[in-house]
């Protein structure tokens, strides 16, 4: 398998999120990535394995889709300042892929910096959704 693709991530602290990923198995993204029965998965961490974990919500949207949210309550539970994140996917077969990972930089916020994170939460998500378009990074093998 290659290293996964970079992806940095910046994040106003207590903003909602929504993040679109297509993936495609040939590089003129012409043959969509078959997602069928792949459990998506991300994280937002202190540093690679650290202990300070931020759960990216994310669902499959057939066919090659992954669809991925970060929660207002989430958003502004994040510390300011530098983070990483990763995208994994585990196949039916058993096989697990990172395909994304990244930075993350999260900036303090003005409006609303002091409003507990519930309040936050309660607020209505109005943000579209972000596309990105990546090829396969993943080597097949026999």
């Amino acid at each position: 398998m290659s290293m996964p693709g970079e992806y940095p991530l910046s994040i106003y602290h207590g903003d909602s999120y929504h993040w679109q990923f297509k993936f495609w198995t040939d590089e003129a993204k012409t043959v969509p990535m078959d997602l069928t029965g792949v459990v998506a998965e991300a994280e937002i961490r202190n540093k690679p394995g650290g202990d300070q974990i931020f759960t990216i919500d994310c669902e499959i949207v057939l066919p090659n889709f992954v669809e991925a949210t970060l929660s207002p309550l989430v958003s502004n539970s994040l510390p300011i300042g530098a983070m990483v994140w990763d995208l994994q996917l585990t196949f039916p077969t058993g096989a697990i892929n990172t395909l994304l990972a990244g930075p993350v930089t999260v900036v303090q916020d003005v409006t609303d910096s002091i409003v507990p994170a519930a309040a936050r939460a309660a607020a209505v998500q109005t943000t579209a959704p972000m596309t990105v378009e990546l090829r396969n990074r993943i080597r097949r093998t026999p």
